[in-house]
């Protein structure tokens, strides 16, 4: 969990410096890219060790560990694409590509750990 805070501290300072060097144009995505990482890795990780404290010796939690993580780090590259982007004036097909792909490994990763805690 700390590593999630840290992450989305990252991405706030991350904003704020890319901001200064665009000359102050903003991105909504980029302004709210840390939400991926407090919410999706933070909080969701406290509700589970509330939930679940001994999830980590279940068999597929590694899984579901990987699986979890690389969709939240999908999640916040495209925003962070996405934010490059837009400040530029530009677009890509590949945004979409990011978040579909995103919320799919978070989406699998979620079915991994109900299934591994109902087993």
């Amino acid at each position: 969990m700390l590593i999630y805070f840290i992450l989305s501290v990252s991405a706030i300072a991350i904003d704020n410096i890319y901001a200064i060097f665009g000359h102050g144009v903003r991105s909504a995505a980029m302004t709210y890219m840390f939400v991926y990482p407090l919410i999706g890795g933070v909080i969701f990780f406290a509700l589970i060790r509330l939930i679940f404290p001994l999830i980590n010796q279940y068999k597929g939690y590694r899984l579901f560990y990987n699986i979890y993580n690389s969709g939240i780090a999908l999640l916040a590259a495209g925003s962070l694409f996405q934010g490059v982007l837009e400040i530029a004036g530009a677009d890509s097909v590949f945004t979409t590509y990011f978040f579909i792909i995103g919320y799919a490994f978070a989406a699998a990763g979620f079915v991994v750990l109900i299934v591994t805690a109902i087993r």
